[in-house]
């Protein structure tokens, strides 16, 4: 074995490296030993396990039972009434099992009058865990814009009681939008938006877009309209405040703006023209085109000929409007026109309304734009009730939408642009936000 020995002062460590070697060696020891301690500390060894067994009692359930048993349960439900419905198939519709509610339902006046064979009226019932009847409500809209009627009928004690008392109807704003892939109407009952409102957009855009025929797949609208609600539920399907119509990728605005107080409102696109112009674009409030302005297959005369008008398809004693202010200057048969009814309007225009089952107006009486002047029929040269409606300038006749589109609207007042300006920019934020709420089912 080899053993180092320095064999001159040059091979000996200088003495200030030697002590910190030796302080080096100290640390390493001190912690050996430090390590040393901890490994032979007490927490090293194990620890002693202890079992304890306790006797638990089991709680008895039927002090739990007879708690239950003391509380009331009740159960809820919700549906409308028909009107085909008796005091018997209504509870039942409603899961309610109680004679005595039924014979009281068949026996009262109010009951009698207000709900039952009554439709549209909103139900909703209290019951127990029996299924017995403790309160049934049914409300429903009124012609007053700011309330409701709700019977109200209750169980007292072993007995019913029912009155009538009336509600005020809670205002609120619903957004949607939808895309057309059939019809208006098909698009609006995927989106779950009332008929009403399908008929006001129509109503709203017939001067720019024609409903009965330039409607295609892709078409999207962006509606917010008012519900009036009655006990949290919607009764009443209010006014259109806003929409965007897009139809053939060009956007239509409108927005509801009432200058004044002593004004009628009306609707307006966002830069404050009147979307109300001179003439409707139909004289039908909404319909089905049959056939437009163009040639066509004679279905009598069985020829070619040039379709001077417009068809629209409806039932018999559909309610036919003028297009504007105008004088009546016929109504009586015209040949193959049947009952039809022509009226003057300015500037050599006039307008006719034929195969009439009947005609509400008399020749030299004025009219005003969307009143009755007669119903759909079908007489004169006619397949099947329908309105046979042309335009004219001049006696020379012109497409009745084209005309439409021409006329003339009029613009927000200078004094009120400024308040339609704010409100313009709101009913854009808002019709931007009713692009997102796509309805689901």
């Amino acid at each position: 074995m080899q053993t180092f020995e320095p064999s001159s002062s040059q091979d000996t460590l200088p003495t200030s490296k030697v002590w910190m070697w030796r302080i080096g060696v100290l640390l390493f020891l001190g912690a050996g030993g430090a390590m040393a301690v901890v490994g032979l500390s007490p927490l090293s060894s194990p620890l002693p396990v202890k079992q304890l067994v306790e006797s638990v009692s089991t709680l008895s359930l039927d002090p739990q039972l007879q708690s239950l048993a003391k509380g009331d349960i009740r159960l809820y439900r919700s549906d409308s009434s028909r009107s085909n419905d008796s005091a018997d198939s209504l509870l039942a519709r409603m899961n309610v099992n109680d004679a005595q509610a039924a014979d009281f339902m068949r026996t009262d006046a109010l009951v009698r009058s207000h709900l039952l064979g009554r439709s549209g009226r909103l139900l909703r019932a209290e019951m127990d865990d029996d299924n017995r009847l403790w309160r049934l409500s049914a409300s429903w809209a009124t012609d007053s814009s700011s309330t409701f009627q709700r019977l109200l009928i209750e169980r007292q004690g072993d007995s019913f009681t029912a009155k009538l008392e009336s509600g005020e109807l809670a205002r609120s704003v619903r957004l949607s939008s939808a895309s057309i892939q059939t019809s208006l109407f098909a698009a609006t009952d995927d989106a779950h938006i009332p008929d009403s409102v399908a008929v006001q957009l129509a109503d709203i855009f017939s001067g720019d877009i024609d409903f009965h025929r330039a409607l295609r797949v892709g078409d999207r609208f962006s509606v917010a309209y008012e519900t009036l609600d009655a006990d949290g539920e919607t009764i009443k399907t209010g006014r259109v405040l806003s929409a965007e119509f897009v139809n053939r990728g060009k956007s239509f605005q409108a927005m509801w703006f009432q200058e004044t107080a002593a004004q009628a409102g009306g609707y307006y696109n966002l830069d404050g023209q009147s979307l109300r112009r001179t003439y409707l674009a139909s004289p039908l409030a909404f319909s089905r085109v049959s056939s437009g302005f163009k040639m066509r297959f004679h279905p009598i005369l069985q020829t070619w000929r040039a379709h001077l008008g417009v068809d629209y398809a409806a039932p018999t004693g559909t309610p036919v409007r003028a297009i504007g202010l105008g004088v009546v200057e016929s109504a009586g048969t015209m040949g193959g026109y049947g009952n039809a009814v022509v009226v003057k309007h300015a500037n050599g225009h006039s307008t006719v309304y034929a195969h009439l089952s009947q005609m509400s107006v008399r020749r030299g009486q004025s009219v005003t734009q969307g009143q009755t002047i007669g119903k759909v029929g079908a007489t004169g040269w006619a397949t099947g009730p329908h309105l046979h409606f042309e335009f004219r300038v001049n006696g020379k006749h012109q497409d009745p939408l084209m005309m439409a589109r021409q006329s003339e609207s009029i613009p927000v007042s200078a004094q009120a642009r400024p308040a339609f300006a704010q409100l313009a920019q709101q009913v854009s934020r808002q019709l931007a936000a009713a692009s997102l709420a796509q309805s689901s089912p």
